[in-house]
């Protein structure tokens, strides 16, 4: 039986096993295969692994001090599919990256500081860095916090998240297709009008009422027809096959399931959390629904949010439409989304070109982290 050095961290709205890149190169045989033992995949309740049986606690962070460039730890995200043999490195997630920092320096990777230590983080899977801005008062890490995310119980440490120049991160471009609107021909369904933006991870976003929803709708209520997801499949992965990501629509599960990350957005309206809260359709901008790995989310991808934000900056997009009738944002803007179990708030940085180009500078939000468990995972296998 193999074992290897890990540790649990929840970021965000995530939970992911943290693996040091070097010790995961040196154990034998396949890293995938690794991966996926470490999880307990293919399994639907993984019940032979450390993962959780959802999406958002089937991942894994791979870590590497820096020695060279500017930043400080190299960082690659995998997503390991649960009912499959298959682990994505396609795209990144945002909540796992806000665990990242904490540990670095918990892991001595970087020099803490008082107040804040900022951790410059490349994420290998989109060639983009993120600056994670941890407070650190006194030269100390402490989880101790006031602050608090929707789909999170209890209060924690504010990590600021700071994605710079974050658009183009599987394509690169903003606009992949070169257009704020693309009309795909889907079968069984029809043509629907889709937008294509890439910042922070490339999502394809559909207004809900297109396909039947209100766009306030539950993670639950979403999943609850197996044909109405594969329809959202299908659209998923005509997108998918339009940025090249596969040639053959029907495999877009199997080849390409994280990315892109389908999106139904929807102006904002009342609505009930899952967790029971009232959220008035005053308190927020735009109502999102993501999907990942082929269910409902049952909150938001932060990568989700990002990429959201920078969407309603560009002109004549479905959610700047939606938001903002077709014009411009300011060149700085707070954003706030409602999902499924309460609200996120984003701040954009762009500026419009001459030419009416948009330029995406950076893109924050705030989430809590903190380490679950430190120790050693065992393996099948020699």
């Amino acid at each position: 039986m193999k074992e290897l050095n890990c540790s649990i961290y929840r970021g965000g709205t995530s939970k992911g096993v943290f693996l040091f890149k070097e010790e995961l190169e040196q154990l034998s045989g396949n890293q995938d295969d690794n991966l996926l033992s470490i999880m307990g995949s293919p399994d639907v309740r993984q019940i032979d692994g450390l993962g959780g049986a959802v999406s958002t606690t089937s991942k894994v962070a791979i870590i590497s001090k820096e020695e060279k460039e500017a930043w400080d730890v190299n960082y690659t995200f995998a997503q390991v599919a649960i009912d499959k043999s298959v682990v994505s490195y396609a795209g990144n997630c945002g909540n796992i990256s806000s665990a990242v920092g904490i540990f670095a320096i918990e892991s001595d990777l970087v020099d803490i500081a008082d107040p804040v230590t900022t951790v410059k983080v490349y994420n290998t899977n989109t060639k983009k860095v993120i600056f994670e801005h941890i407070p650190t008062p006194g030269g100390k890490l402490t989880y101790e916090g006031d602050f608090q995310i929707s789909g999170v119980p209890g209060t924690g440490l504010k990590i600021e998240l700071e994605f710079i120049d974050p658009a183009g991160s599987m394509t690169g471009k903003l606009l992949p297709t070169g257009n704020a609107v693309d009309v795909l021909s889907v079968d069984g369904f029809g043509e629907i009008e889709v937008s294509i933006v890439d910042a922070a991870n490339p999502l394809v976003f559909v207004e809900a009422e297109k396909v039947g929803l209100k766009g306030n709708e539950s993670a639950s209520e979403i999943d609850s027809s197996q044909e109405f997801l594969d329809t959202l499949e299908k659209i998923r992965g005509e997108a998918a096959v339009k940025l090249g990501f596969i040639s053959d629509v029907t495999q877009s599960a199997k080849e390409s399931p994280g990315v892109p990350k389908l999106t139904l957005v929807s102006p904002a309206s009342d609505y009930q959390t899952v967790s029971g809260t009232e959220v008035k359709g005053d308190s927020y901008d735009l109502a999102v629904r993501m999907m990942s790995m082929q269910k409902a989310h049952k909150t938001i991808a932060l990568t989700g949010a990002l990429c959201s934000a920078a969407a309603c900056a560009v002109p004549n997009t479905i959610p700047n439409r939606l938001l903002n009738q077709g014009e411009a944002l300011a060149e700085q803007a707070n954003l706030t989304f409602g999902h499924g179990d309460g609200l996120i708030e984003t701040t954009i940085n762009s500026s419009t070109s001459a030419k009416n180009e948009v330029k995406i500078h950076s893109i924050s939000s705030y989430r809590t982290a903190r380490k679950i468990l430190t120790g050693t995972v065992f393996l099948k296998g020699n």
